[in-house]
């Protein structure tokens, strides 16, 4: 008999323990004078309504397998909705709307869905497009339902609930395509089965000791799908998560006094904001024991600063990974702050700390072509610099959108390549066999004699120079030594006629230390000079620009686009305009 595995079914067990307890509390806008207002909803409701969605997209025709893009306001209908579309079967296609109405749309396209699951905005751009879907049969609205038809999310809740609604699925069967943000190259469409779902709630729960009956603020809303999965009430804040650097403190705040929470999941750019305000005011969280930060490289200043808004005995924790690849390693602040950041300093890159148990990695040989099978690579020694490759049940096998050599370029199979068949339901047994599938993560580190990986930046970010290649996080970290230096970025400024580039650096200064004058720009910028000729990292580094504000990605608003600096320190060297050269 063949293997089972609906990860749905994890929210089922959950509505059987707990079915009284709060599942989502969605928060609403504070009117003057009074309390904030929530909308909530319990583990049983949440599991009855996704069963009574499950059972309207079966019996509308919807098939295992079908994709179905899910494109709601995050909060109880988008948590909702995603389960009721694992238990049918079909596959969840979830893609930031932060890159953009053409991109997104393109991606969209590519991913072939079969129907839309949506917001009524979204339905009617749809609609505008609707030659760029033409396989799209199947609909439904959550919100008010106009000239298009399908299924209406009010009139199935107010359906008598027929009973449990499951579609038993193999655990290589597909669950989700997941875009990543393309803030490094083109947004390519992940795929996620069931297995690797499963594994990553694992995961994470046993390494961060989450238990059912925790309440998590949910800054970042993937991980809202999470907590229903393990137990933990997630409240979810009224906040534009593609825009995590505007979140409103005071609000996060107050929302974290209401409901008592225990542990919150964020970027570091909306960590950085509250931290800001709670020193500002010296506030701090009565009830927080847990908080996870991620999206970006976190320095040791701000694990600091947020170990000290916490409760008492408070910890915060830094997973790594990607869309590709989740969780992959994670450290603790404790071991941060107490050995590895005076490392970090000095130019050794950032421990992102010990691998997931189920995780296995290689260090190879820094190689930019496709690497047809794993007898091709060439393993490094503890504490050399190379690029991490992982495999393990949470690590994704393939790309089902995106450039034609993707899958080449990114993943390495350990005999025989990778076939491009797409994956369809029934196809489990098939993927079983492509056991041995590695992800080149497409980040350049060492592992140390304990077996933890050091990051020192994305492979395409290094700068070949003719003394050798220089890596972003070393280099960068010694400009950050600086007082008034609040993150810095190196970037390549091409040579016309050669593959060599000559290494820039951009800083930009914490926000009430930017130079007010020319003078005081020159003094900096000699300042930053001496820093950088007293390391032999940076020694060779004599191009510095100040920008008052660096291009970020727009899922997190903390990753830089250094694709961008790289693009403005060429115009800088050849003297061509560009909005760093028109910086004061």
């Amino acid at each position: 008999m063949p293997e089972l595995l609906n990860v749905a079914r994890r929210l089922v067990s959950m509505a059987e323990r707990f079915p009284d307890t709060v599942a989502i509390a969605e928060s609403f806008p504070k009117r003057r004078g009074e309390k904030r207002r929530y909308k909530t909803v319990t583990f049983a409701r949440l599991n009855a309504e996704s069963d009574e969605i499950a059972r309207a997209l079966a019996h509308s025709g919807v098939m295992p397998g079908m994709r179905l893009v899910l494109m709601v306001r995050q909060g109880i209908d988008f948590i909702t909705l995603f389960y009721g579309i694992l238990k049918a079967g079909a596959v969840v296609v979830l893609i930031d709307p932060g890159m953009g109405m053409r991109r997104m749309i393109d991606c969209l396209a590519d991913a072939e869905p079969d129907g839309f699951i949506a917001i009524p905005a979204v339905h009617a751009v749809r609609c505008f497009f609707r030659k760029r879907f033409l396989k799209a049969r199947f609909h439904l609205t959550a919100g008010p339902r106009w000239f298009w038809g399908g299924l209406s999310l009010q009139a199935i809740r107010k359906q008598p609930y027929g009973g449990p609604f499951l579609i038993p699925t193999g655990p290589d069967a597909p669950a989700a395509i997941i875009f990543t943000s393309g803030s490094t190259g083109t947004p390519k469409g992940v795929l996620y089965t069931h297995r690797v779902f499963d594994t990553q709630v694992h995961e994470v729960a046993e390494r961060f000791g989450i238990e059912p009956g925790g309440i998590d603020l949910a800054g970042f809303p993937f991980f809202g799908l999470f907590n229903a999965a393990m137990g933990t009430t997630a409240v979810i804040p009224e906040m534009d998560p593609t825009r995590p650097a505007k979140v409103d403190p005071e609000m996060f705040l107050e929302i974290a006094d209401d409901w008592h929470i225990t542990q919150s999941f964020g970027s570091p750019a909306l960590w950085n904001r509250v931290c800001s305000y709670c020193e500002r005011h010296g506030r701090k969280f009565a009830t927080l024991k847990r908080c996870i930060l991620a999206g970006a490289p976190i320095s040791p200043v701000l694990l600091e600063r947020v170990t000290k808004i916490l409760a008492d005995g408070g910890e915060a924790y830094t997973p790594y990974g990607a869309t590709e690849a989740l969780p992959v390693a994670a450290i603790g602040a404790a071991d941060v702050l107490g050995e590895t950041a005076a490392r970090t300093r000095e130019g050794e890159g950032i421990c992102v700390g010990k691998r997931f148990g189920g995780i296995a990695w290689k260090i190879i040989r820094i190689v930019d072509e496709p690497i047809a099978s794993l007898d091709q690579i060439h393993e490094l020694p503890p504490g050399e610099i190379g690029e991490l490759i992982v495999s393990g049940p949470q690590v994704t096998r393939r790309y089902v959108t995106g450039e034609d050599d993707a899958n080449a370029r990114a993943k390495i199979p350990e005999t025989t390549p990778i076939t491009e068949t797409p994956i369809t339901e029934g196809d489990g047994e098939r993927d079983s066999n492509q056991t041995g599938v590695w992800h080149r993560m497409g980040d350049v580190g060492y592992l140390d004699e304990q077996d933890r990986f050091w990051f020192c930046g994305r492979k395409g970010h290094r700068v070949e120079t003719t003394e050798g290649p220089l890596y972003s996080i070393p280099c960068e970290a010694i400009f950050n030594r600086h007082p008034k230096v609040y993150r810095s970025a190196l970037a390549g400024a091409s040579q016309e006629g050669t593959l060599f580039c000559i290494p820039w650096v951009f800083i930009e200064p914490y926000p009430g230390d930017f130079p007010k004058n020319g003078k005081e720009r020159l003094r900096l910028i000699d300042e930053l000079r001496e820093l950088a000729r007293a390391s032999p990292l940076t020694s060779g580094i004599e191009h510095l620009t100040l920008l008052r504000r660096f291009p970020v990605d727009v899922r997190h608003n903390a990753k830089i686009n250094r694709e961008k600096l790289s693009d403005d320190a060429t115009a800088l060297l050849n003297d061509v305009p560009c909005p760093a050269k028109n910086e004061p």
